[in-house]
C-alpha cells in the first residue's frame, strides 16, 4: 500500500495537479494517485479558474490533507528535508520562495488566455498585451536564475521552483511562444526531466476533453 495519496485534476489540462505530482515525486514519496473527472462540477469550475478556492491537488498523508501546490511543496520539504525541494543556501531559499510565490499569486493574463493543453497546439498564436507581460516577466525570472545558477535548472538542481514553473513549460509549447536561447535551453531541460516525460506520456493517453480549452482563446 503506497505511503500517501495524492488527488489531481486531468493531466492534459490541470496545471497545479502537475506541480503538486512533480512535488512529490521530488520527494521521493510513495503515493497513489486519485484523478477527478474533469466533469465533476468542483474540478470544472478549479480547471476554469472559476471556483472560489483551490482543494486539487491534495496530498493525503499520515491523516493529514494538505492542499494547493505551494502547501504541499512546504510540507513535503519539511518531511523530506533531503530532497532539495529548497535551495540550501538561506538567501537562495529565500530567493526561491519568492518565485514560487510568484508564479502561485500571479499571471493571471497567461493562465486565462492561454490555458495549459499539453494535447493541443496552436502555431502563430498571438498573445494579447497582458499575456504578453506576463510572458516577460516570466522569462526575465527564468534568465536571471539561470544567470545566477549557471543551470541547467533555475537554482542549478532542481527545487521547487521548477516544479512550480514546469506547467508553463508546456503553455509555451501549445501557444507557440517563440523563446531566447536561455530560456529555450531551459525549456529543454524540463522536458527531459523524467518525471515531466511520464506526465506528458499520460497526459497524450488521457481520453478526456475539456470543451472549453480545445478553442482557441
Amino acid at each position: 500500500m503506497a505511503e500517501a495519496k495524492l488527488i489531481i485534476a486531468s493531466k492534459n489540462y490541470g496545471s497545479w495537479s502537475l506541480r503538486g505530482w512533480l512535488l512529490a515525486k521530488m520527494a521521493g514519496l510513495d503515493f497513489s494517485e486519485e484523478i477527478i473527472p474533469s466533469d465533476d462540477p468542483m474540478m470544472r469550475a478549479e480547471l476554469l479558474l472559476l471556483a472560489p478556492s483551490y482543494l486539487i491537488p491534495c496530498l493525503v498523508h499520515n491523516g493529514l490533507r494538505v492542499w494547493d501546490a505551494l502547501a504541499i511543496g512546504e510540507y513535503l520539504n519539511e518531511i523530506r528535508p533531503k530532497a532539495g525541494l529548497l535551495p540550501k543556501d538561506r538567501a537562495e531559499r529565500a530567493r526561491c520562495r519568492s518565485i514560487c510565490a510568484e508564479m502561485h499569486q500571479g499571471f493571471s493574463a497567461l493562465r486565462s488566455s492561454m490555458p495549459m493543453n499539453i494535447r493541443a497546439r496552436h502555431p502563430g498564436y498571438r498573445p494579447h498585451a497582458g499575456a504578453r507581460a506576463d510572458i516577460e516577466r516570466i522569462t526575465s525570472i527564468w534568465r536571471d536564475c539561470l544567470d545566477r545558477s549557471k543551470g541547467p535548472y533555475l537554482f542549478g538542481e532542481l527545487t521547487m521552483a521548477d516544479a512550480m514553473y514546469a506547467p508553463v513549460v508546456t503553455r509555451f509549447i501549445t501557444w507557440d511562444v517563440k523563446l531566447d536561447a536561455a530560456c529555450a535551453a531551459y525549456a529543454r531541460h524540463i522536458l527531459d526531466w523524467p518525471a515531466m516525460a511520464e506526465w506528458i506520456e499520460a497526459a497524450r493517453k488521457e481520453p478526456e476533453e475539456v470543451p472549453e480549452f480545445e478553442a482557441e482563446f
